[in-house]
């Protein structure tokens, strides 16, 4: 995939869905699966058995799974170190409530890795230097900016995955979503972040640049992954699993923008 292009083309595509009350506490996120979606058809009408006789789609999704597996292991690992800088009693088992939720979707990746033959730690490896990387590149000073990249940067990427998982086979679909629900860490991030800013506006211009950043990081991560693996790249862009053409990729990556816009105003932060 060339990623140069698809940056060129961010600034195109359609706005999804209007921002709720700022105050409402039921905000999780701001983005499902496509709002342009349409039935199914081809390999995303199929299920798995069917659909896993292509050996490239097949190869795609033990990458895809990989990457989540590796992802939602590291959002385990990270959750229970940011438990460290909890203020409260209360607030740190909140955060190892969501550390363990992580963990159990590793364990639905790693058993449907398992139950389709393919090695977990192997399907995982490729990801794990880019997922570090962006971790390394990352890491909150503080308990504001640890919630901050919880809601903020876990959201973008799993906003990058739902709209792939519109172009996978039934069963593959189901487990993607599912691993991809909120874990509780959206209405926590929110509640607390904005009664920070509230008690000491400044707060909010540092917490501001801070997902500015992470928004700036986890795209260029997102590409990366994609970039470095040609069946996920194939899947992308249109040769595998009726995929995405350039141009829906550029509105694909428009959609995430919009969403972390939305994420934004929800924190009481400008984006």
């Amino acid at each position: 995939m060339c990623v140069g292009r698809i940056r060129r083309n961010l600034t195109t595509g359609e706005a999804d869905q209007a921002l709720p009350p700022c105050g409402e506490r039921a905000i999780v996120r701001f983005m499902e699966t496509p709002d342009n979606a349409t039935e199914p058809t081809g390999i995303a009408a199929q299920d798995w058995a069917t659909a896993s006789a292509d050996p490239q789609y097949r190869a795609a999704v033990v990458d895809l799974l990989g990457a989540l597996a590796y992802g939602e292991l590291a959002a385990f690992e990270r959750l229970a170190e940011d438990a460290k800088l909890a203020p409260t009693l209360g607030d740190k088992a909140e955060l190892a409530k969501m550390a363990s939720a992580e963990f159990h979707h590793f364990e639905q990746l790693r058993d449907r890795l398992t139950a389709i033959d393919a090695e977990p730690t192997a399907a995982m490896e490729p990801f794990a230097q880019a997922l570090d990387d962006f971790h390394r590149q990352t890491a909150p000073s503080d308990w504001l900016e640890g919630l901050v990249k919880a809601y903020v940067g876990d959201s973008i990427a799993s906003d990058f995955y739902r709209e792939v998982a519109a172009r996978l086979d039934t069963d593959t679909r189901g487990l993607v979503l599912a691993v991809l629900d909120d874990t509780g860490h959206g209405n926590f991030a929110v509640e607390k972040v904005r009664a920070a800013i509230e008690a000491e506006p400044r707060v909010g211009g540092r917490l501001a640049l801070w997902a500015r950043r992470l928004m700036g990081e986890a795209l260029s991560q997102a590409q990366r992954v994609v970039a470095d693996r040609d069946a996920l790249s194939t899947m992308l862009v249109g040769g595998v699993a009726g995929g995405f053409d350039l141009a829906e990729v550029g509105r694909m990556f428009s959609r995430i923008t919009e969403a972390h816009t939305k994420r934004m105003a929800a924190l009481g932060l400008a984006a």
